[in-house]
């Protein structure tokens, strides 16, 4: 994880060594970090990232022989586009395979001579029969195509939510429960993420959730990771690359030591299991009989491993003892920040069922203060709406279902993305407010209400 020093503009704009950064090509995105002599592989490539070190965030490398990076020239970018010749339509052209004159055995020859991707994609035009004869939008749709497929090139861009949550999105959704980055902005802003304030957190997302409250609090605040089982996860949180300061402001606690801290019978004594007893060796060492210095040499040799093995057994459960104490002051520390109860904000984005989890959490939350839940299906969440209408506390209350769709804006074809994204989750989000007492239900009377017992009387008159 990078721990940048230097805080200017210049250096947090450079790439340096040690650094959390994302690799693009094209649509599709990788995170990486920032190592000498550390061969990554990319898209069916190898290379190293020891020139990208000095260079500017969002800058495009070219993969040279050897798996070196060389930063990529603007100018070469723009040596197809000269004026040519384009048709009116493509209803002449007949997509039969022999219209490319350089065969499969061609392009590996140009491949091995060095040529460069931007190179060989000029060749392929002018060794194509049909091209002059494409429309233009046509021809430009070519040129795209093929850049993509022979043009080795790498943007290493700075990780941000938005940039991670597309590559987790397009690579592996289920690690995120399939949370969209329209989702995960929305959620941001109904649970009103700002620097300075308390939010607790509880989500199975990988920890995107998470490294996105804490990229907009801004190393300012305190949050609050709830997590299941027996750690919590992290893996999207360390791409991010956060300095220090950021990762003081980060506490995690045991969603199973929440019933107990709620009801003041929270116990957090560390309780180490009896090592089991081990065989004694001097058992054998009886056994043996006579003087024989054979036999001594084995009997202190195996006295010998069996110090070491205890010394080594004393060690690892004296260390074992040091890291559940240190975890045990930990947890202490962050039930001292949960018991005032007055968190600033809620986010809850699990592929369990959040009913529980928000009942629970919610009573951590100090009154008017935001709350928000993700799922990817409907149910759990209505059934979250229904039980805090029944018990109150919550105003506001809002079940909503995120849509995206992309355009592609080009001249004289702007029109929508023809594949987009089935859906983007649900999201609840609510206001919490200090619960009064329960209203007294009025008896009910067996007579019939006034109004009626009026009309009735009229009615006999």
């Amino acid at each position: 994880m990078a721990n940048n020093v230097d805080d200017s503009p210049d250096a947090l704009c450079t790439i340096g060594e040690g650094d959390c950064v994302v690799l693009k090509r094209g649509d599709i995105f990788k995170a990486a970090q920032i190592q000498k002599n550390r061969k990554v592989i990319f898209e069916k490539q190898w290379f190293f990232l020891d020139n990208a070190v000095g260079e500017l965030y969002g800058t495009a490398f070219e993969v040279a022989s050897g798996g070196t990076l060389q930063p990529k020239k603007p100018k070469l970018t723009e040596s197809i586009t000269e004026v040519r010749e384009a048709g009116t339509d493509n209803r002449n052209i007949v997509d039969d395979g022999t219209s490319q004159k350089l065969t499969r055995d061609d392009i590996e020859t140009l491949k091995g001579q060095g040529l460069k991707g931007q190179d060989i994609v000029q060749q392929l035009v002018e060794n194509s029969s049909s091209f002059r004869d494409k429309t233009e939008f046509a021809q430009e749709k070519y040129i795209k195509k093929k850049k993509k497929k022979y043009e080795n090139t790498v943007t290493i861009l700075k990780p941000s939510t938005r940039i991670l949550a597309q590559m987790y999105h397009g690579r592996e959704p289920g690690k995120i429960c399939h949370l969209r980055y329209d989702s995960l902005a929305q959620m941001l802003t109904l649970g009103n993420i700002h620097a300075g304030s308390k939010v607790i957190v509880f989500e199975t997302c990988a920890g995107l959730v998470l490294g996105a409250v804490m990229e907009r609090m801004g190393g300012h605040g305190s949050v609050i990771q709830m997590y299941p089982g027996g750690g919590p996860v992290r893996a999207a949180t360390d791409s991010f690359g956060f300095p220090k300061h950021f990762l003081h402001t980060l506490h995690d606690f045991p969603l199973c030591k929440v019933q107990p801290l709620l009801a003041g019978q929270l116990s957090l004594d560390a309780q180490e299991p009896d090592a089991p007893p081990q065989p004694n060796p001097e058992g054998r060492s009886q056994e043996s009989g006579g003087g024989d210095s054979t036999v001594e040499k084995m009997e202190s040799e195996m006295e010998r491993e069996t110090d070491d093995r205890e010394k080594r057994r004393e060690d690892k459960a004296q260390e074992r003892k040091m890291k559940n104490e240190e975890k045990r002051k930990k947890q202490l520390a962050v039930a001292a920040l949960l018991q005032p109860r007055n968190a600033d904000g809620l986010v809850i984005a699990s592929r369990l069922h959040p009913c529980p989890v928000l009942l629970a959490l919610l009573k951590f939350m100090a009154p008017s203060r935001p709350f928000v839940v993700y799922s990817q299906y409907r149910e759990p969440l209505i059934e979250c709406y229904t039980k805090l209408r029944e018990q109150g506390g919550t105003i506001n209350l809002q079940l909503t279902e995120t849509w995206l769709r992309h355009y592609q804006v080009l001249p004289n074809r702007t029109h929508p993305v023809l594949l987009m994204s089935g859906g983007g989750g649900y999201i609840l989000s609510g206001t919490t407010v200090m619960a009064g007492p329960p209203k007294p239900t009025p008896p009910q009377s067996a007579e019939e209400p006034s109004p009626k017992r009026i009309k009735l009387q009229e009615a006999d008159g």
